[in-house]
């Protein structure tokens, strides 16, 4: 892959094997951010687990104390009394079977999220293709199948985020944009480096992660210290 000039030039600031801390990472990454967009800033885990064990799974969430600079539109497939609450909630979208319905037919989905009670998951699988290949079909694994509709939706819009390992057992999260500052960045990026580190899994045994690398859109990696 082919590097810009600008980015080969950041680059050879970075000193060599060097484990930066968060704080000085984020300072960084903001001082050298020098595009013309709102880059994203982004959290990268190396990991020892084996993703075929069921034990060894990485699985979580947390609640960023700044979100990530993008209120996220969160939809809620409720029906009766949940309906009102959702909306109290603050839920972009709320609705039950007419709601299903106008997604099948026109396949549009306008939300970064979707919670559901319990009773409505058989009601969701005529979606479930639509949904599930862009990671937004509800999931106890992920806490949007619930009945306290109302906590869900306001820590989603707080900015709760779900992680989990990739297929090569990695953990990848965007935690921000750099338009947050480094305080509130810097204050995202050690809530997630700590729920991360919460979350080993019970059957990994000696070294859990092996790298952690903060790094903005158009920007170099930094390790930072474990």
């Amino acid at each position: 892959m082919k590097r810009s000039k600008r980015y080969k030039s950041v680059k050879e600031k970075i000193e060599k094997d060097k484990k930066y801390s968060v704080e000085e990472a984020v300072d960084f990454l903001i001082e050298n951010a020098k595009v013309k967009f709102d880059e994203s800033v982004e959290v990268h885990f190396r990991t020892n687990i084996n993703p075929k064990q069921a034990d060894q799974l990485i699985r979580g969430a947390v609640v960023l104390p700044h979100g990530v600079g993008k209120e996220k539109r969160v939809a809620v497939f409720v029906d009766g009394d949940k309906v009102a609450e959702a909306k109290e909630a603050g839920a972009d979208l709320v609705g039950g079977e007419e709601l299903i319905s106008k997604i099948k037919q026109t396949k549009e989905i306008d939300f970064d999220v979707s919670v559901a009670t319990p009773d409505m998951m058989r009601k969701l699988a005529g979606i479930a293709k639509i949904l599930g290949p862009k990671g937004l079909m509800p999931s106890p694994k992920t806490d949007t199948v619930t009945m306290d509709i109302k906590k869900t939706v306001e820590q989603l819009k707080k900015g709760k985020i779900n992680f989990k390992n990739d297929d090569s057992g990695n953990v990848h999260q965007m935690v921000g944009k750099v338009s947050l500052g480094k305080d509130k960045l810097k204050e995202n990026v050690t809530a997630y480096v700590q729920a991360i580190k919460d979350s080993r899994p019970s059957g990994v045994k000696g070294e859990f992660l092996k790298t952690i690398t903060v790094s903005s859109t158009m920007g170099v990696g930094i390790r930072i210290g474990l």
